[in-house]
C-alpha cells in the first residue's frame, strides 16, 4: 500500500521537523519534504506533487493562505489543510472561500491531526467545529442585515476598517490616515453601530463577506506591495 505523502510549511523549524517526526512513525505517511515559507511550500508541492500539505497561515515571503491558493490552482489534487494558532474569523473565511480542506489549530492532540491527514486524503473536510461555527452563525446573522450597509460607512469610515484589518492599532492607523488614536476610536464606534457588531474582527469578516476588500488586499498591505 502506498503511503499517504505530506509536505509540512512551518516557518519554526521545531515544529515542522517535530511534526515530520512523529508523521514518519505512522505506517501509512511519510514526509516528503519541509518548506519554511509560503514561496518554498508552493515550489515544493509543485515538484513533489504531495498527497496532503500542511500549512501554517502567517508564513514569510507568501502567507499560507495565498500560498494554498497558488497550491489549489496549480496541484488540485493536492489536499491542503491550514494550521494556525489563531482563531480569527477572517482568516477561516479566506480558507474557506480558498477552497482548502482543512482549517485546525495547532494546540489539537497529535492523534487528531495524524486523523485530519487521513480524512483530507480519503477527500473529507477538516474545520475546527467551534471555530468554523462561530464563522457560519455571523455569517447567516449578516445575510440578514443585508448589503446595504456599504452605503452608510463613509471613505474615511471604510479606510480606518481596512487598515484594522490588517492588524493596524487605533495608534498605527492614526499615524497612517494623518488624524489622532481618539478619532480612529469615535470612527470604530460608528462602524460598530452601522454594521451591528461589537468588534474588529465581526467588522472585519462581515465586510470580506461583502467583498468590500479582499485577503488580497490585506496581504499586499501587510507586505508594503
Amino acid at each position: 500500500m502506498s503511503k499517504i505523502s505530506v509536505v509540512i510549511a512551518d516557518d519554526h523549524a521545531l515544529f515542522r521537523e517535530g511534526v515530520c517526526r512523529f508523521l514518519e512513525n505512522e505506517e501509512d505517511m511519510e514526509c516528503v519534504a519541509t518548506a519554511e515559507d509560503g514561496e518554498q511550500a508552493v515550489k515544493l508541492t509543485q515538484e513533489l506533487l504531495p498527497d496532503v500539505v500542511l500549512i501554517d497561515v502567517a508564513m514569510p515571503k507568501v502567507n499560507g493562505i495565498d500560498a494554498a491558493k497558488q497550491i489549489k490552482a496549480v496541484c488540485p489534487g493536492t489536499a491542503v489543510v491550514m494550521l494556525s494558532a489563531y482563531k480569527y474569523n477572517y482568516y477561516i473565511l479566506a480558507c474557506i472561500q480558498v477552497g482548502v480542506e482543512g482549517y485546525l489549530l495547532k494546540d489539537m492532540p497529535r492523534s487528531a491531526l495524524i486523523s485530519a491527514i487521513r480524512l483530507v486524503h480519503a477527500g473529507e473536510g477538516v474545520y475546527n467545529l467551534k471555530a468554523v461555527g462561530k464563522v457560519l452563525s455571523e455569517l447567516a446573522t449578516n445575510r440578514v442585515r443585508g448589503k446595504s450597509v456599504l452605503s452608510k460607512l463613509n471613505s474615511r469610515e471604510l479606510q480606518v476598517l481596512r487598515l484594522a484589518a490588517t492588524g493596524m492599532g487605533n495608534q498605527e492607523i492614526g499615524s497612517e490616515l494623518g488624524i489622532s488614536k481618539h478619532t480612529v476610536a469615535t470612527h470604530f464606534v460608528n462602524i460598530f453601530r452601522k454594521l451591528g457588531v461589537e468588534s474588529r474582527t465581526e467588522a472585519t469578516l462581515y465586510a470580506l463577506k461583502e467583498g468590500w476588500f479582499t485577503v488580497e488586499d490585506l496581504s499586499q498591505h501587510r507586505t508594503g506591495n
